[in-house]
């Protein structure tokens, strides 16, 4: 069912900042801010050759994004996005088999345009866990 990694995100307290350590101290590619009211966040894109680094900051105080902040304000690892070819189908699976979709279980745009959902990471060690189809 999963395909690759598409991207590991990265929540900051600083978008900007972050965004500048990557692009000058690690001489990565990062795209411009896009702001996603949608899912609360503001994100940049760090572009690898195997996948992509996705910075993330709050977009409002209601962002849930602010809460993980708030437990770690110096920022941290966020979630994981696996590629899947059918969104729906994953959802299907995944729900037969005990998994818990967050929010109703609707597929929302993500950042690519493309059909997201989110993982309890309860149910994956911890992990919140997203699925982007692709």
């Amino acid at each position: 069912m999963l395909g690759r990694v598409n991207h590991v995100a990265i929540a900051v307290p600083d978008l900007s900042s972050a965004a500048e350590s990557y692009r000058s101290t690690l001489g990565a590619n990062v795209t411009e801010p896009q702001a996603l009211p949608e899912h609360g966040v503001t994100v940049v894109f760090v572009t690898l050759p195997n996948t992509k680094v996705e910075l993330l900051e709050p977009l409002g105080e209601a962002s849930p994004i602010a809460a993980f902040l708030a437990k770690n304000p110096a920022g941290g690892m966020h979630h994981i996005c696996y590629e899947v070819a059918d969104i729906i189908a994953a959802r299907d699976r995944l729900k037969q088999a005990g998994a818990r979709v967050l929010g109703d279980g609707t597929p929302k745009i993500g950042a690519h345009g493309k059909p997201v959902l989110f993982l309890h990471p309860k149910d994956f060690q911890g992990t919140l866990i997203e699925l982007e189809q692709v």
